[in-house]
């Protein structure tokens, strides 16, 4: 197992998905022990279909088990390819359909009502630029948290992100978004930094700091958000990834080419996209219930 993980380590896994490996794949350990199977060329397919149902016994939500296969997947591949077992049981294993739900996305009107309540204080400017960034950019919260002062060129309105895999892309950002990060830059951080950051080698170079002048963490982006959607009485979840999917949807609405909101994105394929464009039918299914007579 530590094998493996290194192995996954090498290709550039992040550390949330090198966790999520070993927590699912300990647990299919302890599973196994619990069956007195204390080899891998024991376990077979009815073994694993065993196991399935003991995860559905559990009521976890159906991408958590999807997630938990998926690594097992991955784990059992590697030890078919290092010659350990000779048949990988998940071979012709199919996985159980996902549940595909249509994001959540906040209207035009909500953004700019949460985008009206941050101050001029470094908090206030430091606030306004997170939000602006998560919308304007259409960026995952790992990526807004991981931005360093080196990936912005706000004079072209670019910023460079590490996405999931550590890959690398360009994103782009409006002149609103560049106005509010270069307020919070010139005087918003220089207050944060002074609270420590000075001296951590570490921190230094992070866009976005706490108030103890250490990078923000993606908990504390989340508590943030929370705090705002709070002031403007929005009476739902929004989580920063629903900024991402408001993005994304308010681009297909105006208008924006498909694979052109793949990119920006930064979704490796393109059917990851296209559940926008299922928005968009829905959007066009309240228009018809709205105006036609016979609707």
């Amino acid at each position: 197992m530590k094998s493996f993980l290194s192995s996954i380590k090498i290709k550039n896994y992040s550390e949330h998905t090198l966790v999520n490996y070993t927590v699912d794949i300990s647990q299919f350990v302890e599973f196994l022990q619990k069956k007195e199977i204390y080899s891998w060329k024991q376990v077979n397919s009815m073994v694993i279909r065993e196991y399935l149902f003991c995860l559905n016994e559990r009521n976890l939500a159906r991408t958590t088990i999807l997630r938990k296969i998926a690594s097992l997947r991955s784990f059992f591949k590697y030890l078919t390819l290092q010659e350990i077992i000779e048949f990988n049981p998940f071979l012709h294993l199919k996985n159980p359909k996902k549940n595909q739900k249509l994001p959540q996305f906040m209207y035009i009107r909500e953004i700019e009502k949460l985008l009206s309540i941050p101050d001029s204080t470094p908090q206030g400017l430091r606030d306004r630029a997170i939000i602006e960034v998560l919308y304007g950019a259409g960026i995952r919260v790992s990526e807004l948290t991981g931005l360093n002062l080196e990936d912005l060129d706000l004079k072209r309105g670019y910023i460079r992100v590490f996405g999931k895999g550590s890959k690398e892309r360009i994103s782009f950002l409006g002149r609103t978004g560049c106005q509010a990060l270069n307020n919070y830059l010139n005087k918003g951080r220089p207050f944060y930094l002074s609270r420590g950051g000075r001296n951590n080698t570490t921190v230094v170079s992070a866009v976005f700091l706490n108030k103890y002048g250490g990078r923000l963490s993606d908990r504390g982006i989340r508590r943030i958000l929370d705090k705002y959607i709070k002031k403007a009485a929005i009476d739902r979840k929004v989580s920063p990834h629903t900024l991402r999917h408001s993005f994304a949807t308010h681009l297909l609405e105006g208008g924006a080419d498909l694979r052109a909101v793949q990119e920006m994105l930064g979704h490796a394929s393109i059917s990851t996209t296209q559940i926008y464009t299922h928005l968009d039918r829905e959007k066009i299914r309240r228009t018809y219930d709205q105006a036609h007579p016979r609707a």
